[in-house]
This record gives C-alpha cells, sequence and structure tokens, in this order.
C-alpha cells in the first residue's frame, strides 16, 4: 500500500473534508464566510474509499493485460522468425545434401567441377524462388546504390563508368538490397560518358 493509500485509510472521516473554495470578488464577504463547509458522513467515506479501491484494483488489472499481451505479441513473434527461418532453410537442405555428395564422390575433377555448378544452379533456383536477384553489374553503368567500387580498370571495350569486372556477386530481396556487388569501374580516358 502507498503512503497516500495509508493515509486515506487512516484518515478520520471528518478529515476529510475539501478545501473551502475560493471566495467570489463579487459576493460580500459576510456571505461568503457565512455558508457552511459541507461534511463527509463516514457512509460517504466508506462509500469513496471502497470507489478508490475499485479503481485501484482496475489498473493493477488493466496493467497485467497490458503486461500480458506484450508478452504474447513477443512470443508470437519469435514463433513467426522461427516459422519463416525454417521455411527458407527447408529449402536449401537439398543443396547441403548434394555438397555432401560431391564430397563423398570419387570421381575426377571434371567431374567435381561440373557437380559443383549443377549444385550452384539449384542454388540459384531456391534463391529465385525466394524473390532474391542477383545486381545486373558487367556492363552496366556504375551505380553507388547497388555496386561497390574497389578499384579501376583501363579498358578500351567498355565505355567509361561503366563495370568492367565483378568480384563479388550482390543480390537484392525485391527491390531491398541484402548486399552490392563488388566491382572494378572502367576508365576509359579515350570516351567519357555524357
Amino acid at each position: 500500500m502507498s503512503k497516500k493509500e495509508k493515509e486515506l485509510s487512516v484518515l478520520d472521516p471528518q478529515e476529510a473534508v475539501p478545501a473551502a473554495p475560493a471566495e467570489d470578488p463579487g459576493l460580500p464577504r459576510e456571505t461568503a464566510a457565512a455558508e457552511p463547509m459541507p461534511s463527509v458522513s463516514p457512509i460517504e467515506f466508506e462509500q469513496l474509499k471502497g470507489e478508490r479501491d475499485q479503481l485501484l484494483d482496475r489498473l493493477a488489472r488493466l496493467q497485467a493485460e497490458f503486461e500480458n499481451a506484450r508478452k504474447r505479441a513477443e512470443r508470437e513473434k519469435a514463433e513467426f522468425r522461427d516459422y519463416a527461418t525454417g521455411n527458407v532453410v527447408e529449402q536449401f537442405l537439398p543443396v547441403v545434401d548434394n555438397f555432401e555428395l560431391a564430397l563423398k564422390s570419387n570421381g575426377t575433377a571434371e567431374q567435381l567441377r561440373h557437380g559443383v555448378g549443377l549444385i550452384v544452379k539449384q542454388m540459384e533456383e531456391v534463391l529465385r524462388q525466394l524473390q532474391v536477384n542477383p545486381i545486373p553489374t558487367v556492363g552496366e553503368v556504375f551505380d553507388p546504390r547497388v555496386h561497390e567500387a574497389l578499384g579501376s580498370v583501363e579498358r578500351a571495350d567498355f565505355p567509361d563508368q561503366h563495370v568492367a569486372e565483378e568480384i563479388r556477386r550482390g543480390f537484392k530481396l525485391r527491390e531491398r538490397l541484402l548486399r552490392p556487388a563488388m566491382v572494378r569501374v572502367n576508365h576509359n580516358p579515350r570516351q567519357v560518358t555524357e
């Protein structure tokens, strides 16, 4: 129980009389002073105390409901994240299986290379189904929003400020950039783009 609640519970009903209203400057002093102060009967005091207790109980219940709703929302969010992650991981399990088979094989280097190429195609298909697409690079105009320049090269077969080499592919999830493509940008002093 808070200090105020203790004070109210110990308060004598006669002490629960509200403060006198401010005097109205329009009334003569005798009239304002002659009005008696309203007193609170013990029955009214008990009713007010009961209402206060009901309101405090209601407040405590609402706070508990709010806390329960917050915890439930966090739990549902975590469950949804786990469900979504599980769906994505499930699609990559066949890719992992194929990598394990490739590691166990006793074929030639060329056969292994061909097998890994097929696994990469399988992985690209899974990414495509998840709407993860590679960012176009070689031959494209350099765009710092989706390309990260790691250097420049001088080549006559590409226009100036176009991507000449891709070092690492970049990807987008729909329109959201997941990671930029690492590229080398062509510097062609004989040709300057407008």
